[in-house]
């Protein structure tokens, strides 16, 4: 019997993780792995932590666990994979079932036969025409080439101010890296915010903690133009032509997917662009896979096809694309809930299912959200601050989307929603979640489940919560609630808002209720530094027949305006 052989182009996270399933399930097929870059197995997503001196050992970005390079010679001994690196895969043709390479070095050309063929190309960064972009000094975090080249001027330390276009995952993590090493940073953002996949509120609570750390944050800004000096950047030039000197700007804009090589061979491609897929991972030639950056695969949520460049979707794809190109459609990938997290300085910020943006765009109007400020763990524990959004079906109450950011241990709560949400969970199989308890780890009541406390007692009509958005707006049209603060005066001093608030400790409450408004229908907003007593003091006015009471979500540590102290 002939041995299979399977080809696979790209040999990133997708095209590695393809290559090696596809080799444990079948022992004596012939597997070649095509890569133009000179490097093979990437971790991508560990860039910007090379470059802002995490860790010195650029080989660490290639290697195993056990420290062992992933280079030819791997794959070649650990693997029985001929692994072509600098290598082009010029053309796929399928009559022929066939892909033609060039060797980047050689300039010498061969033709590579294939049973079947699995495409990993990856994603090419979105570089618009903006006048002045091919400067000498502006550059992507997206390949290794990217990556030796900022740390090179990390190491140098002659480059004093960057640029960072684009607040996602990428320019956050290069401010903070260009940040760390010494490099004054300003990032600019074409939207209202940074990391749209978190709603305004808790991006800018991001914000503000990047500003504390010494970047400059300028949201909705666009890029006029790069401003040259002998051929390299000086300044970045923005739409309201404000300039900003700079000898470093990073394009940090998205990406796209690099499927061109499948459009030319005439593969079915979808309206992002990414080459369609099947649940197989299987192209509109069922003797072609696709995997990674380059595909489009479903929402969990929507159904629709989405874009999804993620690192660790690309190895899940790459797995079901090797063991299919090995063994035939056995294994399956669902799609994607957009789950994903990142770390900024001393905060992180994750988000998996719906924001409140996402679940409008979708048409979806059935929907109750939360905010819950509140520790990881106790006080004695050296406990940091977590600020969540957790968004529900008013319909079947089941959860549909969770974001998290802060100081503590945010990736735990993602990770606990991400499956809830695959697990279609609603809100009463949440407030009595059994999940691990000890001091070190979190609170008797973890964040989590006390989100979904705090989301049963609105659902149930016990507490009726105010965003800190509809507050300002309230300020800003110049209406004037009542603002009670139950903290206690030496909380005040240290810490309060300014906004006209009256500070009536909770344990005083019920013997001061004659300072509050005459009218039991008056408007009055409650709050504390989390609003845990602010929903008590909600409680306590209710039940002597004030009628229009509020909590303000997440009091005072999820206020994401300025404040007086």
């Amino acid at each position: 019997m002939k041995p299979n052989k399977i080809v696979v182009i790209g040999g990133s996270a997708a095209g590695a993780k393809a290559a090696a399933k596809a080799r444990r399930l079948d022992e004596f097929a012939e597997i070649t792995l095509i890569q133009k870059a000179p490097d093979l197995s990437m971790a991508s997503c560990g860039y910007p932590y090379y470059v802002g001196g995490v860790f010195n050992d650029r080989n660490l970005l290639l290697c195993t666990p056990t420290g062992v390079t992933r280079n030819p010679v791997f794959f070649d001994k650990a693997k029985a994979i001929k692994a072509l690196v600098e290598t082009e895969v010029l053309a796929i043709d399928r009559k022929e079932k066939q892909v033609v390479c060039r060797d980047l070095k050689t300039g010498s050309e061969q033709i590579i036969q294939y049973d079947k063929l699995v495409i990993s190309t990856g994603a090419k960064p979105n570089m618009p025409p903006i006048p002045g972009i091919r400067l000498d000094g502006i550059t992507t975090l997206l390949t290794m080439a990217d990556t030796d080249y900022l740390r090179r001027i990390c190491d140098e330390k002659k480059i004093k101010q960057a640029v960072v276009i684009g607040g996602g995952l990428i320019g956050v993590e290069t401010c903070e890296a260009l940040q760390l090493s010494g490099v004054k940073v300003t990032v600019v953002e074409a939207l209202d915010q940074v990391l749209t996949f978190l709603d305004w509120d808790l991006a800018k609570l991001v914000e503000n903690h990047m500003r504390s750390k010494g970047a400059q944050v300028l949201t909705s800004k666009g890029v006029k133009e790069f401003i040259g000096k002998g051929g390299k950047l000086a300044g970045v030039k923005l739409a309201d032509d404000t300039v900003i000197d700079c000898e470093l700007a990073v394009m940090a804009i998205g990406v796209r997917p690099n499927s061109s090589i499948a459009i030319a061979a005439g593969l079915e491609t979808g309206k992002f662009g990414g080459i369609a897929v099947n649940q197989y991972m299987q192209t509109s030639d069922p003797d072609i896979y696709a995997a990674g950056d380059c595909v489009e695969i479903p929402s969990r949520i929507s159904g629709e096809p989405v874009f999804a460049p993620m690192g660790d979707l690309a190895n899940l794809e790459g797995r079901v694309a090797g063991e299919n190109a090995a063994k035939g459609n056995s294994a399956t990938f669902p799609g994607t809930f957009h789950t994903g997290i990142c770390k900024i300085f001393d905060f992180s910020a994750g988000s998996t299912g719906l924001s409140i943006k996402a679940a409008e765009r979708m048409g979806l109007t059935d929907y109750q959200t939360v905010v819950n400020a509140s520790p990881d763990k106790p006080g004695f524990m050296g406990a940091k601050l977590l600020v969540s959004k957790m968004l529900v079906s008013t319909t079947d109450q089941r959860l549909l989307g969770y974001q998290c950011v802060g100081t503590g241990d945010v990736s735990k709560q993602i990770a606990t929603a991400a499956m809830a949400i695959l697990g279609k969970l609603t809100v009463e199989d949440l407030v009595n979640a059994d999940l691990p308890y000890a001091p070190p780890f979190s609170l008797a009541i973890d964040h989590f489940i006390a989100s979904a406390h705090i989301m049963q007692n609105k659902l149930k009509g016990r507490m009726t919560g105010i965003s800190a958005t509809a507050v300002w707006e309230k300020i800003q049209r110049g209406e004037h609630p009542y603002f009670l603060d139950g903290r206690s005066p030496d909380e005040y001093e240290e810490m309060h808002l300014g906004i006209g608030e009256h500070l009536i400790p909770l344990g005083a409450l019920r013997s001061r209720l004659t300072e509050l408004p005459a009218d039991e229908n008056a408007e009055i907003i409650c709050f504390c530094k989390i609003s845990l007593r602010g929903y008590e003091a909600e409680t306590i006015l209710r039940a002597y027949g004030y009628t229009n009471v509020q909590v303000m979500e997440g009091g005072i540590m999820a206020w994401p305006y300025p404040r007086k102290k």
